[in-house]
């Protein structure tokens, strides 16, 4: 699997796009929006997108989302249906920001706990990761040890959980249960900000007890 990470908007946040070296089958992970950009990255690497993919729900991650399903007619799949609420917010969340209206929108499909993706002959395990959000998820691609983990775990910090369905105490749980088993040798993309991996931030993280 290849993965492409493309900051965008002015939040920054980090969008990857990634793909099956073999099929060119590819996925936005987050598209939070300049959606111009993202097309012409697939375009320049003449890959065949078939859907996005959603870590959690807020507008930073999900502002190009109906954008780009609608230009390559594909699926939106994830987050968890516990992130509802902030999909059906998405006006509010874009008033509240001073951003253009972003319209409400059910995914194709809701992930859970145990689910998996597969783009081309590349497959994705599905973690639920609430803290950040309700339902925040992580995709893990074990064969590489790569793991996108939107808003829960950052180089040297961790999500917020002060937002409304925020909670700290699940996250830190999701992070010290959930990704440290994962491996430390593991590759963390965040949705803002430089990779890391899991035993550097096992070991150096300071807002993780």
């Amino acid at each position: 699997m290849q993965y492409l990470t493309i900051p965008v908007t002015a939040f920054q946040q980090n969008c990857s796009i990634i793909w099956c070296e073999t099929t060119l089958e590819c996925a936005f992970v987050d598209p939070g929006g300049d959606t111009d950009k993202l097309i012409a990255v697939v375009k320049q690497h003449g890959l065949q997108p078939i859907g996005v993919f959603l870590t959690h729900a807020h507008l930073d991650h999900v502002g190009g989302t109906v954008a780009l399903a609608k230009h390559y007619h594909m699926p939106i799949i994830g987050p968890h249906a516990a992130d509802k609420y902030w999909l059906d917010a998405l006006p509010v969340q874009a008033k509240q920001f001073g951003l253009p209206h972003c319209d409400a929108f059910v995914p194709d499909t809701w992930l859970q706990e145990g689910d998996s993706l597969t783009l081309g002959q590349q497959t994705l395990e599905i973690i639920h990761t609430p803290g950040h959000t309700p339902g925040h998820v992580v995709l893990f691609h074990r064969e590489q040890g790569i793991a996108f983990v939107g808003d829960v775990l950052f180089n040297g910090s961790i999500g917020r959980s002060d937002f409304p369905g925020g909670n700290h105490q699940q996250l830190l749980q999701s992070i010290k249960a959930k990704l440290w088993s994962l491996g430390d040798d593991v590759i963390v993309i965040p949705g803002h900000g430089p990779n890391t991996t899991i035993g550097h931030e096992r070991l150096h993280n300071p807002f993780i007890p």
